[in-house]
């Protein structure tokens, strides 16, 4: 296996995962820090919801985005166009201030001699979503798997997403979009390729200048 390919395993955490019940008291800590009462009634329920949010929000890091790539489609009858899946919306967290970042991301590929069911480009970009990210590595993660395990001539993809960590705080900036792209293969070679992708998307790369 190359070095690109374990990069896309999920990484293994050091040390042992607390339990559940360490993890509800931690949150208890964070009430108390943020100055309330975590024994008062309206927030006696909260470490154990917490608790389970947290279980689906960071749900990608046991999922393996290369299991669910590597089933695909070789009955293709030369099939050899773009193959494009846009506006696949998708959650995830900042990993520098752990509040949501939401947004959608748009993903195309040109197929060698295999194609996968579309529904697998979204389920790989919500495995990466769901775990603590920042948007360019978020682009480059999907980009990069669909590359490696499908092996087309090209990927291409574009993320487009609101930072809560800039609108609710810090600079406190609502209705700003971040952009992002990751371009491999033709779509990075060719200009014409590239522009068609965009075009079908309209083209948020341009946009965002």
């Amino acid at each position: 296996m190359s070095s690109a390919e374990l990069k896309l395993k999920p990484r293994s955490v050091p040390g042992t995962r607390p339990t559940k019940e360490q993890a509800e008291d931690a949150v208890r800590t964070l009430i108390r820090w943020a100055g309330d009462d975590p024994a008062r009634e309206g927030l006696l329920g909260t470490p154990d919801r917490v608790v389970r949010s947290y279980e689906e929000f960071f749900s990608g890091y046991l999922q393996d985005p290369v299991a669910i790539l590597e089933r695909t489609f070789e009955e293709i009858e030369g099939y050899d166009e773009m193959v494009v899946l846009k506006d696949i919306r998708f959650e995830s967290h900042c990993e520098h201030h752990m509040v949501p970042i939401i947004g959608k991301v748009h993903i195309a590929y040109l197929p060698s001699n295999r194609v996968i069911g579309i529904s697998k480009l979204a389920r790989v970009a919500l495995i990466y979503a769901k775990r603590l990210q920042i948007q360019e590595k978020m682009t480059a993660q999907i980009a990069n798997a669909i590359d490696v395990v499908l092996q087309p001539r090209g990927v291409a993809v574009v993320m487009e997403a609101a930072h809560q960590c800039m609108t609710t705080r810090g600079v406190h900036k609502s209705g700003v979009t971040m952009v992002t792209s990751r371009m491999l293969g033709v779509f990075r070679e060719n200009a014409v390729t590239r522009h068609e992708f965009l075009s079908m998307i309209g083209n948020p790369v341009s946009r965002s200048e």
